[in-house]
């Protein structure tokens, strides 16, 4: 089992809670052109619907920052309840003050202390930008990032290290410089007046060590709400693989309050796969339970026939398809465990294990599929109908169990 989580502050974004004991909360980002409320609006939708319970939305010019009102109101119009998170480098100091309206419809800003502003502006745009989530009473995440670190402490803090008796390695500088700025920049909005309740932190880097040595030390030196986070993980697999390698040692030592998995889609692709990938690392860690997980064999060469995978795919399908229907009308259907089996050896047994499971049957076997249901064969089934009949079980018993 994970460790307990850690002492954190809880932080209200919206109608969302995250920290303190809260669950580990779901964010996703789109990437569309923000000016284009239509598009825009669009996507965020899509990403609630998969799962995604923040969206960040760029907020980079007049356009887009004169778009985030209206996107809000088309949300509202459809139901979709997501709060939005503005996320500003450069100028959010200039487009917040220039319109309030998208100040207020945002439930949380994130700051860049590597860019919000550089030399004698640093200070007072950062400021300017704090008092703006004290006028309107929004959170604000503080996010460093390796990528756009702030260079002046950057300097400062190598300078330091080469007057150090036993100077320490560059990774070790990196990570101080990430959290010194992630800290001391939360120090000037307490400082400021924003309570420490709304903020957040992150320090986003690229390599999975990295970011788990960063987090371990940020952890542990504040109580700060964290987001968790590759800043770019990249595309399919290797994307999946790095985050999960990343997030899952931070989670199950309890550290994080919110994630997201920054994939790269695929040219095409829809953006929810990273909403989905975020979902199946809390759920398979036993943190959330968002949709009915199903356990499916690997195949072998008693498995010759491609049926056990197509009716894995096709449950899963159904059940993700389902789940925003049952979550209001049949709640506790995400905690449904699902098993479909492609042979004799370890098909019965592993069909027990879950609420219901089924047992095809492989290369030689009699063409028959027991199913076993809470432990117990429920019946058999046979033909060419089975996939029809099982996904129709699997409805009954949510309907029984959950309605």
């Amino acid at each position: 089992m994970p460790l307990p989580r850690r002492s954190s502050l809880p932080v209200r974004i919206g109608k969302v809670s995250m920290g303190g004991a809260a669950p580990v909360v779901v964010q996703s980002m789109t990437n569309t052109d923000t000016a284009d409320v239509a598009a825009t609006a669009k996507q965020v939708a899509e990403l609630w619907r998969a799962g995604s319970e923040l969206v960040r939305i760029t907020v980079n010019t007049p356009e887009a920052a004169a778009a985030v009102p209206r996107i809000r109101e088309k949300l509202d119009r459809m139901n979709v309840e997501v709060p939005l998170i503005g996320d500003f480098h450069y100028n959010g100091h200039q487009l917040l003050t220039q319109e309030p309206a998208a100040a207020q419809a945002l439930a949380k800003y994130r700051i860049n202390p590597g860019n919000v502003g550089f030399g004698r502006k640093r200070d007072s745009q950062f400021a300017t930008l704090i008092e703006l989530a004290l006028q309107y009473g929004k959170p604000v995440r503080i996010g460093v990032n390796w990528g756009s670190l702030d260079q002046a402490l950057a300097a400062q803090l190598m300078d330091e290290n080469h007057a150090r008796a036993q100077p320490w390695d560059a990774p070790r500088v990196m990570r101080e410089a990430l959290i010194r700025s992630a800290l001391d920049s939360a120090q000037r909005a307490v400082e400021i007046g924003l309570p420490r309740e709304r903020i957040v932190l992150s320090c986003k880097v690229s390599g999975v060590q990295e970011l788990i040595a960063v987090y371990r030390d940020l952890a542990a030196r504040c109580d700060y709400a964290l987001h968790l986070g590759l800043t770019e993980a990249g595309m399919g697999s290797k994307g999946i693989v790095a985050s999960t390698a990343a997030l899952s040692v931070l989670l199950q030592e309890g550290i994080g309050d919110t994630i997201r998995i920054s994939l790269t889609p695929e040219p095409g692709a829809s953006r929810t796969q990273e909403v989905i990938v975020a979902q199946e690392l809390l759920q398979t860690m036993g943190l959330r339970a968002f949709t009915p997980l199903v356990t499916a064999c690997p195949g072998c060469g008693r498995t010759t026939s491609e049926f056990f995978q197509e009716l894995a795919k096709t449950v899963q399908e159904h059940v993700r398809a389902k789940m925003p229907e049952w979550k209001l009308s049949h709640p506790g259907a995400e905690n449904l465990t699902l098993a479909v089996m492609g042979c004799v050896v370890n098909g019965p047994g592993e069909s027990r294990h879950a609420n219901i499971g089924i047992s095809l049957p492989g290369t030689g076997e009699a063409p028959a599929a027991p199913v076993f249901i809470d432990g117990q064969k429920a019946m058999t089934l046979r033909g060419e109908r089975i996939a029809e009949e099982f996904v129709a079980v699997i409805d009954d018993y949510v309907e029984r169990r959950f309605g």
